[in-house]
């Protein structure tokens, strides 16, 4: 057991070239996993029954006096490392069969979007700061979680935006969005987003540009040295919105949860909201009409003649 645990580990290294981090868990999993086993007399690898590995998989859950229960994750990584161990064990010549083979991971429990209300998002744009504002990085953080909630777009479309790709001042305002895997769309933008986009192109981006000198990014949104906002800025921002909105776990991908919510609220037809988020399979974006069960049954039980007694 502890020279094919070796082996595989080797392989991992060599043959996949596993990040450090993620070897370092895989070897606890499986040092978790040879104690295990050693507690039923399984000391060779072609000794574990399928059983073994269902109930191993069932103690990680459960822990024991050694070791604390590992979240639905933890023991989905350990039974993925059990798995490709006994399947290099049978490729190997270790051992004759696969007994993990039929053990699935856990699945783990769907969560649902967290959306938070219209009053609420408003105070989070309030709380960015106003358009009438003279500093130009308050005009570009209004402008920016005024376009993530105005197009439902992702963190990285808003800051992988260019000026080239802005189309706001044309009679039906959009926005040309680079998704996953380089699909493009064409995303139509609200009149609040328009105005805080202008607000923020025309008084706020050029101040912010100059800090750039000759280097000046062709990105919408700047950072303070004139380059193009990172990821990790633009998530600065709304943290720091949200903590004086008074709603703190609020995160860049909430706007985009509220952006489908609300539409769906609003009557749009799922199909239409698919297009505007950029999923692929409508069954993505399905998830979204289990957000808004709420939003139906308080409609039921306003309307309908015997939804209470």
């Amino acid at each position: 057991m502890a020279d094919g645990t070796r082996q595989y580990l080797q392989f991992l290294v060599v043959e996949r070239g596993l990040a450090a981090n993620t070897l370092e868990s895989y070897e606890r999993d499986l040092r978790r996993y040879r104690e295990f086993l050693a507690t039923r007399g399984k000391e060779e690898l072609g000794a574990v029954s399928a059983l073994d590995v269902a109930e191993f998989r069932g103690a990680l859950r459960g822990g024991d006096a050694e070791h604390s229960p590992l979240a639905v994750s933890s023991v989905g990584r350990a039974v993925v490392a059990v798995r490709g161990l006994h399947l290099f064990a049978m490729k190997q010549g270790l051992a004759r069969s696969d007994p993990a083979h039929e053990v699935a991971p856990p699945a783990a429990a769907k969560r649902l979007p967290k959306a938070i209300s219209i009053d609420e998002v408003e105070r989070l744009l309030d709380a960015s700061g106003s358009m009438e504002d003279p500093d130009p990085r308050v005009l570009r953080d209004r402008a920016l979680l005024e376009f993530l909630y105005g197009t439902g777009a992702r963190i990285s479309e808003a800051t992988g935006l260019d000026v080239d790709d802005l189309d706001h001042l044309a009679a039906d305002p959009a926005v040309l969005l680079s998704g996953k895997g380089g699909k493009q769309r064409y995303v139509p933008v609200g009149s609040y987003a328009v105005r805080a986009l202008d607000a923020y192109l025309v008084r706020g981006r050029p101040a912010l540009a100059a800090k750039a000198g000759r280097k000046a990014s062709p990105a919408v949104f700047l950072n303070a040295r004139g380059g193009r906002l990172t990821r990790q800025g633009a998530w600065g921002i709304i943290s720091e919105a949200a903590v004086r909105s008074g709603k703190p776990e609020i995160s860049p991908h909430t706007l985009r949860h509220s952006f489908a919510t609300h539409l769906l609220d609003g009557g749009a037809d799922i199909r239409v909201v698919q297009e505007l988020l950029g999923h692929a399979s409508v069954t993505t974006t399905q998830v979204y009409t289990l957000v808004t069960v709420d939003k139906l049954r308080e409609v039921y039980a306003a309307a309908h003649p015997r939804a209470f007694s």
